[in-house]
């Protein structure tokens, strides 16, 4: 019975420690989040081929497509910024052929980046399709 007793006493200690313990430990104090900033409504572009040469400024969908899937083989800062750009074509095949050729030469995440900045049911439509094309 003594040994009960004890056995007893020593369990509503621990529970007492336990208890001041939550009553007065620190609390954490919240982080006050910081507001992403308003999403910028899409609008499209489509003076990027002018970026290629006046001659470029008036092709069709189907030429601007051909001058993306051209421009992919450049290795410049040029090519990227005009496939970039592309990306804010008006017409989606085009938008997709840009976001495919940087998806692979290794630029997923500019693509991923642009998606975020418009999404909506164009950006749905491309991450979509290049889900499937990989």
């Amino acid at each position: 019975m003594n040994t009960v007793v004890i056995i007893l006493l020593a369990v509503v200690a621990v529970a007492v420690c336990v208890g001041a313990y939550a009553w007065f430990a620190p609390t954490k104090e919240p982080v006050a989040e910081a507001m992403p900033p308003p999403i910028e409504p899409w609008t499209p572009d489509a003076g990027w081929t002018a970026e290629a040469g006046e001659e470029f400024a008036t092709l069709s969908e189907a030429a601007r497509c051909d001058l993306v899937f051209a421009v992919a083989d450049l290795q410049d800062e040029r090519a990227d910024g005009l496939l970039l750009h592309a990306l804010d074509d008006p017409s989606e095949p085009v938008a997709l052929a840009a976001a495919h050729v940087l998806e692979r030469r290794g630029a997923a995440d500019r693509v991923r980046e642009h998606v975020n900045r418009y999404p909506g049911k164009r950006a749905r439509w491309i991450a979509e399709t290049l889900a499937l094309l990989q």
